[in-house]
């Protein structure tokens, strides 16, 4: 489903004393909103693409563990997620909209377990599902926080090819607490960078680094069946 999003961007006011020409405010939450759209038409275009991702997680603000994996999506919603870090060899496999994923433990075996997505076992280090983890997921919940982000503290910034804001929502677990964000775009591909999370007192919950994409290798159906 393709998700359609109404960005205000501002209007130019002609002054008719002196015919001169004032730009209306464009607040933080329209560049946001402008910099979001951009990323649902980058993925609306894609029929695929590879992610290098590291993510490191905290525990009361002091780093505790930190994962290595590779994201692999395929227009549809489908997902291949291989770890290289803490668990060397584990595959595991997600359609988006299913209840349940499956883990493969070894990746040249054929032994293969399933779990429901809400199961402990299979969430990260701070409680995160595996239908929480892609970008569509970041979108969606930028959507449904555009209120917050309108109402709170934001920032925008832009540097060479890096677009990053900052804004408060809440949390993307429950929705019951708020916390800060920190969200860094390429305007290269429209894919994120980098996504920083906070707790309300701004102490670090995690942080995830996506290093390289790898956009439309056209994979095979079969390279997300376990």
């Amino acid at each position: 489903m393709k998700i359609s999003l109404l960005v205000t961007i501002g209007c130019m006011i002609l002054c008719e004393a002196g015919g001169v020409v004032w730009a209306s405010e464009v607040t933080h939450k329209d560049r946001i909103f402008a910099v979001v759209q951009k990323m649902v038409s980058a993925l609306e275009g894609m029929d695929d693409f590879i992610s290098e991702t590291e993510v490191i997680y905290y525990d009361k603000g002091k780093e505790k563990q930190r994962y290595q994996l590779t994201y692999f999506f395929k227009k549809g919603g489908y997902f291949r997620i291989n770890f290289s870090r803490p668990f060397p060899g584990l595959t595991a496999f997600y359609k988006r909209g299913d209840e349940k994923l499956t883990a493969k433990p070894f990746r040249f075996l054929p032994l293969t377990f399933h779990f429901s997505i809400h199961n402990r076992l299979v969430r990260t280090p701070s409680g995160q599902r595996i239908d929480q983890a892609d970008v569509r997921y970041l979108i969606e919940f930028l959507l449904k926080n555009s209120k917050w982000i309108e109402e709170k503290d934001s920032e925008f910034s832009e540097e060479g090819e890096e677009v990053t804001f900052l804004f408060w929502a809440k949390d993307y677990l429950a929705g019951e607490t708020f916390e800060r964000y920190r969200v860094s775009v390429s305007s290269k591909n429209w894919l994120p960078m980098q996504v920083e999370r906070y707790a309300s007192g701004g102490t670090p919950i995690e942080t995830a680094i996506f290093k390289k994409y790898t956009i439309n290798p056209h994979l095979k159906d079969s390279f997300f069946l376990p």
